[in-house]
């Protein structure tokens, strides 16, 4: 029998989603970072990236703030990160 479960993950119980969930509006909220404010951070990305290469938003963009462990270790700061699919870079002329 095919396992799909290797090829989609395992689906998480919704205990571990609304954890989850918490964990990213805490981030937000220790940032300081209001929703509309990302999403202008996240235009002003996509602008930039779109005068270089062709960018499939349609196919998994995901740019969102989440945490790090500081330099040395010790705590959690926040980050952005970014997963940007790419369709094709654009030539230097």
């Amino acid at each position: 029998m095919l396992d799909l479960s290797k090829l989609f993950g395992k689906k998480k119980a919704s205990k571990d989603l609304a954890k989850e969930r918490l964990q990213l509006v805490l981030v937000h909220d220790r940032a300081n970072v209001s929703p509309e404010f990302l999403e202008s951070i996240k235009d002003e990305i996509m602008k930039v990236l779109e005068k270089y290469m062709d960018i499939d938003e349609e196919n998994g963009l995901d740019i969102h703030i989440t945490t790090a462990k500081s330099e040395d270790g010790d705590f959690q700061v926040p980050a952005l990160t970014a997963s940007i699919p790419i369709k094709k870079v654009k030539s230097r002329n």
